[in-house]
């Protein structure tokens, strides 16, 4: 009996790349606004991150239902060296976070599918947090910068720490090498800081797809 066309490793690799490169045109179409970043960068390569290829083929198999549309990374990568702000108001890199698995979110007041996400988002955070895994969800809004807060509050929102870029120098780097992604993004980054896959849009982060998918990403 030979394998089912769409289950043969060939061909899971091949969806694979297509899902990680179709994030940046379905993501434009999820927001009123865009906004162009790229994932890429000098020193981003996959040589860096010689485990990732293993984990994101571990990680295959769970990329389905609530998470379908997550794209892994193939190569998986050197995540891109980002910093805003953190809770305190002091600034914080990526990089900070090595040591535990992130998922790294980027939001906004003004993009109506970030409203939908962000409690999902929380509860992730309140069921899963802890010493190896953080949920950072940075806000990008650079205006009217009482809102984000108000956001959060409105929408329930608990266990997440308030990240910001109020300037949007994040998105500004990220825009440099071309890509187009709209908001929400997230981007799953292991504890090495390497880059396991992203996801253009919402999605349910409270369901049991997504928990098994940062369960085994958590390793």
């Amino acid at each position: 009996m030979t394998d089912r066309p769409d289950t043969t490793p060939s061909r899971r690799r091949h969806l694979r790349r297509v899902r990680y490169a179709a994030t940046g045109v379905a993501a434009a179409f999820l927001c009123g606004a865009a906004v162009l970043y790229g994932l890429g960068g000098v020193g981003n390569s996959a040589a860096a991150c010689p485990m990732a290829k293993a984990e994101t083929a571990r990680l295959d198999p769970l990329v389905h239902g609530e998470v379908a549309a997550f794209g892994l990374g193939d190569p998986a990568r050197l995540a891109p060296a980002l910093s805003f702000n953190g809770p305190d108001g002091k600034p914080v890199s990526l990089a900070d976070f090595k040591g535990k698995t992130v998922l790294l979110n980027m939001w906004a007041t003004w993009c109506i599918p970030c409203r939908k996400e962000m409690p999902a988002l929380d509860r992730l955070e309140g069921k899963l947090g802890g010493p190896d895994f953080q949920v950072v969800a940075v806000n990008v809004d650079t205006a009217r910068l009482d809102r984000p807060k108000a956001f959060l509050a409105d929408t329930g929102v608990k266990s997440l720490a308030f990240y910001a870029d109020p300037t949007a120098d994040v998105l500004q780097k990220l825009k440099a090498n071309g890509e187009l992604l709209g908001l929400p993004t997230t981007l799953l980054v292991d504890k090495n800081g390497c880059e396991l896959g992203r996801m253009a849009g919402p999605a349910d982060w409270a369901s049991p797809d997504a928990e098994k998918l940062i369960e085994a990403a958590k390793g």
